[in-house]
């Protein structure tokens, strides 16, 4: 999944953006809202973390423009307020945002907005199986037969983009987006390295990545048609 993050605090941004990396996610970060904005018109993102206090562009109208575009009108969006700032929280809720969360924050808390978030918006499916392989989107945990297959974090957001396309290739390019953020110095042939990994992990559960020639990657059973 990649997320846009929008704060113009440097030690917050980095402290929020690393724990979601670590976490599996692709997070882009932006510290202005004019530069936030350009991003939502360039760039898919699963869900947004919007703080309300930004230069350049307030985010309050950052969110109104991003409600107002076909392309984002349904893109799951967090606000981050200042605690007891009880009226930038209601014009945000008003203006579509999804959930609210005050500073400071909790990573734990913030991370299972997110996943509840996502599973309302119908980006994650509460448990996938395919072969002897179970992939539950909530935890976001990988087993096999019962067993935590043991996954870094780029292996797990290539696993995570490959299974939300349930069945569906997914282009190189755009797996890369999902498991690269912007300022990542990567092309997008990386992911190949990654999807390799993957698939050496995968032996024995029943479940193959495949590589259609001019489509990307579809992952499936073994054997199966």
């Amino acid at each position: 999944m990649r997320l846009l993050l929008v704060e113009d605090h440097t030690e917050l941004a980095e402290w929020v953006s690393k724990a979601l990396a670590q976490a599996g996610y692709a997070v882009d970060v932006m510290r202005r809202g004019d530069h936030a904005d350009h991003a939502l018109l360039t760039q898919p993102y699963d869900l947004v973390v919007l703080d309300l206090s930004l230069p350049g562009l307030d985010g309050l109208e950052v969110l109104r423009r991003l409600r107002g575009r076909e392309a984002t009108r349904t893109t799951p969006v967090i606000i981050l307020t200042a605690r007891g700032a009880t009226e930038d929280r209601v014009k945000g809720l008003n203006l579509g945002a999804d959930d609210y969360l005050p500073k400071p924050f909790e990573l734990t808390e913030l991370e299972a907005r997110i996943k509840a978030l996502l599973r309302r918006a119908g980006n994650l499916v509460p448990s996938v199986r395919i072969g002897r392989l179970e992939f539950d989107l909530g935890s976001r945990l990988a087993t096999v037969e019962g067993k935590p297959l043991a996954l870094t974090p780029r292996e797990l957001a290539v696993l995570e983009a490959l299974i939300a396309r349930q069945g569906r290739p997914l282009a190189r390019e755009a797996l890369f987006e999902k498991v690269f953020s912007f300022d990542e110095e990567a092309r997008p042939e990386a992911i190949e390295i990654y999807v390799h990994r993957l698939r050496k992990k995968l032996e024995g559960s029943g479940a193959v990545v495949t590589t259609l020639r001019g489509l990307g990657y579809l992952i499936g059973e073994a054997g199966g048609d």
